[in-house]
């Protein structure tokens, strides 16, 4: 199979220092505002990256559920394969892609599990359908078949009738970046990058990257 050939331009947004705020978090809140405004579907998917027990790089695709004062916030279940790295190694990155608008924001952080009372905030949130797979799926372990996980659903909803409870097994992280970065494609692959580095008096250093 041959490579799709590099032949799109990127066009002509910019990214400059003027565009910048001192806290890299707020600009990424007005990224992503942008971003849902624009219509971008998904906004708010993120490819996490975790570091495996055996040493390896492992990435999947989550939903950032919040943007805090010093984080972002996800959800997942704590017997996951990345909360088990997380559990190990609570260092992890991120990367978002907004094709539409040809731009990527990068973090790298340190993961912490977030207060039960915020997971069950969330949890009271989502839809009576998501309660109830969260309680189906034992995530990421091997099953033999679909009919195992809906027959797991369906002895869930006869379990909770009414409400369901948030599983004591399932909650949020928040990733607390310590370095982000901004990136917005531009012609002849001249992109625009910003690095924001954290200081050990809490400010962030800004450095222009070479694309």
């Amino acid at each position: 199979m041959d490579l799709i050939p590099d032949r799109s331009d990127y066009g002509d947004r910019s990214l400059s220092a003027d565009d910048l705020q001192s806290d890299p978090l707020r600009l990424f809140e007005e990224w992503l505002g942008y971003a849902v405004e624009q219509g971008v579907a998904e906004a708010n998917a993120v490819c996490l990256s975790t570091i495996g027990l055996d040493g390896c790089p492992d990435s999947r695709v989550v939903l950032l559920k919040g943007i805090e004062q010093q984080a972002v916030r996800f959800y997942t279940n704590y017997g996951s394969s990345k909360a088990r790295q997380m559990a190990e190694n609570p260092l992890a990155a991120m990367v978002m892609w907004w094709e539409p608008l040809k731009r990527q924001v990068r973090f790298r952080g340190r993961v912490e599990m977030v207060e039960q009372e915020i997971s069950q905030e969330y949890f009271s949130t989502r839809p009576r359908e998501s309660q109830l797979g969260a309680w189906a799926s034992r995530q990421s372990e091997p099953i033999p078949d679909r009919e195992v996980l809906q027959e797991r659903l369906k002895r869930m909803d006869e379990k909770f009738p009414d409400s369901v409870p948030r599983p004591d097994f399932w909650g949020g992280y928040r990733l607390k970046p310590f370095e982000m970065e901004f990136w917005q494609g531009r012609t002849s692959r001249l992109h625009d990058r910003f690095r924001y580095r954290l200081q050990e008096d809490g400010t962030w250093s800004v450095q222009r990257l070479m694309p």
